[in-house]
């Protein structure tokens, strides 16, 4: 009966997974709408206490909960197939394929729509997309071990990743700078993230943005966080409250004695609500030990909430919906979000160059480009997308439910 109820437990709550997953994702649109649609959007940074405001620092803090909870979720989900009986051949083989095809799209499809651009000035931007693609490729390994094995190598390296920040190597800020040598471009990709020429400039640039170490242990941790979605709904929720309020409680306490744990100094500010901006502002490229737990904690109380609930109208079916086809709402997201500030642009008579330049183009650009628009038009854009987007991802989802026999469906 208890084998039963674990091979059963993560079915019956996939629609809780699917509507944190579609709610991460939507609020991941807000923020590449404001990227995109906020004036200074390309040059300012909305979680500077000095320089910000707070509408515009909640509009950037809250689209922290989407990176970490989508790499544990994709975790989980292929320990949710574990569980229930994917043969191990079978599962390491889906890694390995979806792991390169994501790298893939990370070097291709989704470096388009970011840039509407292949000046190959600006080589890759390794992103989330990248990060979950060598994440699995390790985790097509790594699951030949117990899944209690692999969690605990994933909370190592979540947990510990951070004494590695004593080494810093130097990155690439123009082309004044000097070229790193090989080994220090491991570094940036694989921890410390930064940006590097591929041979001595001018040649290529590529951005590591998603170091892969921390997000490998993240995907890691969700591979066993499916054991507790597989617990009864009681155990479960019970698992999930604790999970969450420890997170919160672990952050407070690093956060406030800053011994461990995120690089960034918060400071007493001119104002409280600048000193709590400065408190709430933790490292996310790469992603801190306390950028996790803060950014976690919330879906891991949603999750507690959600259990036993139904999800069957409205909102919540909506979100379940764009829950079910993440990389194919991932792909629309990032040309909705860059097509809305192009739209903006030329209605308030500004340059729309900039929308078609990559990043190196970018940064030598002076004066830079006069883009964008209010913080309001973000969020009418961000609204107006997330309509537009629901049509086709119920279409996919419905075609994805259907046509079970197509396995190129999974990939997208």
């Amino acid at each position: 009966m208890a084998n039963n109820a674990t091979a059963q437990g993560p079915a019956q709550r996939l629609d809780a997974i699917d509507l944190l997953r579609g709610l991460v994702m939507v609020v991941m649109l807000l923020d590449h709408t404001r990227d995109y649609v906020h004036e200074g959007g390309y040059w300012s940074d909305p979680l500077d206490p000095a320089t910000s405001n707070p509408l515009l620092y909640a509009t950037r803090w809250i689209t922290h909960l989407c990176a970490p909870t989508f790499v544990l979720l994709a975790g989980a989900s292929t320990g949710i197939q574990a569980l229930r009986g994917v043969s191990r051949p079978d599962l390491t083989r889906f890694l390995w394929t979806r792991g390169l095809w994501l790298v893939f799209l990370e070097l291709t499809v989704v470096r388009t729509l970011v840039w509407f651009n292949w000046n190959l000035s600006m080589l890759a931007q390794l992103q989330v997309i990248w990060a979950i693609g060598c994440s699995m490729l390790v985790l097509s390994v790594l699951i030949r071990l117990p899944m209690r094995v692999v969690g605990g190598i994933g909370l190592c390296l979540v947990g510990g990743h951070n004494l590695l920040d004593l080494v810093q190597v130097p990155t690439w800020h123009g082309p004044e700078a000097a070229t790193p040598t090989f080994l220090q471009v491991l570094w940036m990709v694989m921890h410390q993230g930064g940006s590097f020429p591929v041979g001595t400039w001018p040649a290529p640039v590529v951005w590591a943005m998603y170091p892969v170490l921390p997000w490998l242990g993240l995907m890691a941790v969700g591979y066993a966080f499916a054991g507790i979605l597989a617990l009864e709904p009681a155990r479960c929720r019970r698992a999930l409250l604790g999970l969450g309020l420890g997170m919160l409680a672990s952050f407070f306490v690093l956060r406030l004695g800053h011994f461990y744990g995120d690089p960034i100094a918060w400071s007493q500010q001119a104002t409280t609500t600048q000193t709590i901006m400065s408190f709430l502002n933790v490292q996310k490229y790469g992603p801190s030990l306390q950028y996790v737990l803060v950014t976690l904690a919330p879906g891991m109380l949603l999750l507690a909430w959600l259990q036993g609930r139904p999800l069957r109208h409205g909102v919540a079916r909506a979100l379940v919906t764009f829950g079910r086809v993440p990389m194919f709402f991932y792909l629309l997201q990032w040309a909705t979000a860059h097509v809305a500030g192009i739209v903006v642009s030329l209605c308030l008579g500004k340059e729309v160059l900039g929308y078609f330049l990559n990043g190196v183009q970018l940064y030598v650009m002076n004066p830079k480009p006069d883009m964008g628009g209010p913080l309001w038009m973000v969020y009418v854009c961000w609204a107006l997308g997330t309509l537009l987007l629901y049509l086709p991802c119920r279409w996919y989802a419905g075609v994805k439910a259907r046509r079970k026999d197509l396995v190129i469906l999974r990939y997208l």
